[in-house]
């Protein structure tokens, strides 16, 4: 329980700021800005413990803070948090979110260090979007800007009219983050954990290992159009067994994938109209039936608001598994297949002139039958503080993406106090 009390303590000093503060203090050069937030986070189970016995998916306080300055075509961005678990105790620890050096011009630009990118036009559905996500952080009920982590590299823009182009370049492997397993229930392999090694672990950073990613946008016909290419690795690892007869030991690897896609996103019938699709690679399947084969991913959505400040939003997702068969024979009995269909729905409100927000979403498979439910209340007590809460609902079977955390729902509570 002094989790609890911790938090109530600094949720309760953080609302007392909920006036605007006086402007007094450090004085700034006006080509630097520095600003940040005091975000207290904290996350119950509320239908089992922990795998480890702990009752807590988060009890954390968090500091972040934006440096920026300016001079000429060139741009300075660090954001820097540092954060206190209390679950796992210890000292604050550092965690660098972004921190580059960008250039700008007419026709070109540079970015070189870490950077968040985001592509395509999914809603929390990835499939161009190739760069790593945190779902450790997503399903412990964490800020959502906290799905996706950073990268180390460097990103070169060309804009030479007839349409503009995006060069990634990361020489330094990032996996997803996925939850951790001493605070989520998650599928057991028919194998003992102590059987599951890292093949050869992360890609090492050479020049032949080097990720490459590429976009190219422009507006045709009142749509943005986009087209990719990345050439890299899976984001999660496949889980291979030894000897498929007898299952006794799992080997992870994260295989080469290079992807083809295409995006496109404009207005229809008073709302917005998003296709995607894209075409995994599976670069080692030919090696290893265990490696994850080749797919086609496709998505359709579309968004409109139905009254003032009331906005629904849907969407269908789609795998195509190339080899499927032969991908199957090659697990042990009873283990997950990536080939799954996927909707989702979203409903949002705002009332009280936008200060409240009432939001509701949900994935829901209809090829495995397992869910993920997520209602949320914010409120915006003054321009600095807002406070939410929202729960985390899984279900299906065991062997699905979201019924394996069927254990794991969990009620969170998010303070924040920016300046």
């Amino acid at each position: 329980m002094g989790y609890y009390f911790r938090f109530m303590i600094i949720s309760a000093a953080i609302l007392l700021f909920s006036l605007p503060p006086a402007r007094a203090g450090v004085s700034l050069p006006p080509d630097v800005s520095l600003t940040g937030f005091l975000l207290n986070n904290f996350s119950i189970d509320t239908s089992h413990p922990n795998p480890d016995g702990s009752d807590f998916k988060l009890a954390e306080q968090r500091l972040e803070l934006n440096l920026q300055a300016w001079r000429g075509p060139f741009t300075l961005y660090v954001k820097q948090d540092a954060f206190y678990d209390d679950i796992a105790g210890g000292t604050p620890t550092p965690d660098t979110r972004e921190a580059y050096l960008n250039f700008t011009s007419s026709k070109w630009g540079v970015r070189i260090g870490r950077q968040v990118i985001t592509w395509g036009v999914g809603d929390l559905l990835f499939i161009n979007d190739v760069f790593p996500k945190n779902y450790a952080a997503f399903y412990s009920g964490r800020p959502l800007e906290y799905l996706k982590d950073g990268v180390d590299g460097a990103k070169i823009g060309f804009y030479p009219g007839f349409a503009s182009f995006d060069l990634v370049v990361v020489p330094f492997f990032t996996p997803d983050t996925l939850p951790p397993p001493n605070r989520f229930w998650q599928f057991i392999p028919p194998v003992p954990p102590s059987s599951i090694t890292n093949g050869n672990g992360e890609p090492a950073t050479n020049f032949n290992n080097t990720q490459v990613a590429l976009r190219a946008y422009r507006e045709i016909a009142g749509f943005d159009v986009s087209a990719y290419y990345y050439r890299g690795f899976f984001g999660q690892p496949s889980e291979i067994p030894e000897n498929p007869a007898v299952p006794t030991r799992l080997i992870l690897l994260y295989p080469e994938l290079s992807d083809y896609g295409a995006s496109a996103q404009g207005n229809v019938l008073g709302g917005v109209l998003s296709l995607e699709i894209g075409y995994y690679d599976s670069m080692q399947w030919g090696m290893n039936p265990a490696v994850t084969p080749s797919q086609i991913r496709s998505l359709i959505g579309y968004q409109k608001e139905l009254w003032k400040d009331f906005t629904v939003g849907v969407q269908y997702y789609r795998e195509d598994m190339q080899d499927r068969s032969e991908y199957v024979e090659a697990l042990p009995p009873g283990y997950p297949v990536d080939d799954r269909e996927l909707t989702t729905i979203r409903l949002t409100q705002f009332l009280r002139h936008q200060t409240l927000r009432l939001s509701f979403f949900a994935f829901y498979s209809p090829s495995s039958g397992d869910y993920m439910l997520n209602p949320e209340i914010k409120y915006a007590f003054s321009d600095h503080v807002w406070a939410a809460l929202g729960e985390n609902t899984f279900g299906g079977a065991k062997n699905t993406q979201f019924g394996q955390f069927a254990r794991d729902d969990n009620t969170y509570v998010q303070v924040e106090y920016t300046f």
